[in-house]
């Protein structure tokens, strides 16, 4: 474990106060002490998800979303030529559960459907999305590893579908259950907001759904997609083409975000299995 760099705690230092490293993943973000409060330190050499962050967490704020406050940034590049942000902790763990929790599972859809209340017109900040994590290619890694009939079939289907279509809401952009906290089965708020912007709810529910899938097999995501419903008081939107959206939004082999699960408490989890259930999901949404 390491803690930030000494421009680093300087800079947190002079705007939140003398501070004790508390530890994290190299290279951050870390979690600190401060005047025994924790804050969260992000640090970066790449504008424009700190643009995105900031403004997301001021808008969460200015609308009451659970999701972490902004106490300083730096978005000058002032640190070394790198960019940063200091945000409050939201209490809890994002660790995921081995064992399907019904309850926890349509939680996870209502805390998306109150965040999907809030109506947003695209800003430089936070832009329009079309699906979610939109700054990786997944599409280039598809046609080079995926499965060549799936993800023809899935280019057939989203043929002349109109991503836009609806009511701009509010979007987290990485909605999976490792950007969520919890306190038992109650969700406490949303972190990791770079990929934020405003769209059609789908970009959201569709990644909901596929993450559970992912984690939990097939059934997990109608759970999900209840839970959504019963929040908005109103189905969910071309859910099948939203799901297919987010299947390719994903790496053909979910072995690449392996690390990243088994960090998050699913180290049963390989990756001949998620790949295989992220697969049963896509041909699910191509079948309805």
């Amino acid at each position: 474990m390491s803690g930030p760099g000494e421009q680093v705690a300087e800079w947190v230092g002079a705007e939140v106060g003398a501070f004790v490293p508390l530890g994290s993943r190299d290279g951050g973000p870390w979690r600190v002490a401060v005047g025994g409060t924790e804050v969260v330190v992000k640090v970066g050499r790449r504008r424009e998800p700190f643009v995105v962050e900031v403004a997301a967490l001021e808008r969460a704020a200015a609308f009451g979303v659970a999701a972490p406050r902004v106490l300083a940034a730096d978005l000058g590049g002032g640190l070394a030529g790198h960019f940063g942000v200091v945000t409050s902790v939201v209490r809890g763990s994002s660790r995921i559960p081995v064992d399907v929790r019904a309850g926890r599972l349509r939680e996870l859809g209502a805390a998306a459907a109150r965040l999907h209340r809030v109506v947003v017109e695209p800003t430089a900040e936070l832009p329009l999305r079309e699906r979610a994590i939109e700054d990786v290619d997944f599409a280039a890694d598809w046609r080079e590893r995926g499965p060549a009939e799936l993800l023809e079939e899935a280019e057939q289907v989203l043929e002349g579908f109109d991503r836009d279509g609806g009511p701009r809401v509010f979007l987290h952009g990485d909605l999976w259950q490792g950007n969520t906290m919890w306190v038992g089965d109650s969700c406490t708020g949303m972190v990791d907001w770079d990929g934020a912007g405003t769209g059609p709810s789908g970009v959201d529910v569709g990644s909901m759904r596929c993450d559970a899938a992912i984690l939990h097999g097939l059934g997990a995501a109608d759970l999900v997609l209840d839970g959504w419903e019963r929040e908005a008081g109103s189905r969910a939107p071309d859910v099948a083409r939203w799901d297919v959206v987010a299947a390719l939004g994903t790496p053909a082999d979910l072995g690449d975000w392996l690390p990243v699960i088994h960090g998050q408490g699913r180290g049963d989890l390989d990756a001949r299995t998620a790949t295989a259930r992220r697969d049963e999901f896509l041909r699910a949404a191509l079948g309805r």
